[in-house]
């Protein structure tokens, strides 16, 4: 899938760029069968707590589950697909890795946000223009069930973050939000945004459950020297690339397509 430049650039200049319909229904089928498997199976894990860091709530859920190459060949390849690939390379330039994935499960009435943060909270990467998110809506995603928010140009401040009370591991911190626009794409619609970008989701008022995936893609140049952990991780371009043999003993490029058509035929 090749961009207009007009897409590129409105990510380099305002940090984000969303496209709709990216994954097509039977790719958005298939995500939602091992979605759905990972919260049958208890794969993950309710983060919210009461507002005191620790105490898992009863009354408010926010289920993340991390990481999703080591539970599912099919979340495994996702980056590795033919256009994920181009559109990260054409966003971020090459060689680049797969940085972190992950999922947040946000059920009906009870589901609760991710507080205000930006990836390089976490990250502390040298440059956060040189790392993206890449948000997939797994059901349709709107103002009433809390989908993602970001705010435009927010990388160009900084933030100071500190820990949220209403998780029991993650950070916030506190842009003008009346700059933050809602990304309402239905199922199988994709925004990306650089790692400086202030993004959060809200509550799940609808009876639906909603589920959003999150892929991390940094620029290999930018993998802090210091950081061994992080030079271990898939590289999805470049010279180092293997298509996954070297990080998972297998090759992961090229399955996406098998792994689809084993969960929906």
């Amino acid at each position: 899938m090749e961009l207009k430049e007009q897409q590129i650039n409105q990510f380099k200049d305002e940090g984000y760029l969303i496209l709709s319909n990216f994954f097509d229904q039977y790719e958005v089928q298939a995500l939602v069968i091992e979605l759905e498997r990972f919260y049958r199976q208890d794969l993950g894990r309710n983060v919210a707590t009461d507002g005191d860091g620790e105490t898992c709530s009863t009354i408010m859920h926010n289920y993340q589950v991390i990481p999703l190459n080591n539970i599912s060949d099919l979340y495994r390849a996702l980056p590795y697909c033919s256009k994920v690939k181009t559109v990260v390379s054409q966003l971020l330039g090459d060689p680049y890795i797969r940085h972190l994935d992950q999922i947040f499960l946000k059920p009906p009435g009870t589901g609760v946000g991710t507080s205000w943060h930006t990836d390089n909270g976490y990250f502390r990467i040298s440059d956060p223009t040189k790392g993206t998110g890449m948000w997939i809506a797994l059901h349709d995603a709107s103002l009433e069930n809390g989908t993602l928010q970001v705010i435009p140009n927010g990388h160009r401040l900084e933030y100071s973050h500190q820990r949220d009370p209403y998780s029991n591991h993650h950070i916030t911190c506190d842009p003008d939000e009346s700059k933050a626009i809602p990304v309402e794409v239905d199922a199988g619609g994709i925004v990306f945004f650089n790692y400086g970008i202030p993004h959060c989701t809200k509550e799940n008022k609808t009876d639906k459950m909603r589920g959003g995936c999150a892929y991390h893609f940094l620029r290999q140049d930018y993998i802090p020297e210091q950081s061994q952990q992080m030079h271990n991780l898939p590289v999805i371009t470049g010279p180092d690339a293997t298509g996954g043999v070297r990080e998972y003993g297998v090759k992961v490029e090229g399955t996406w397509e098998q792994e689809i058509q084993k969960l929906v035929g």
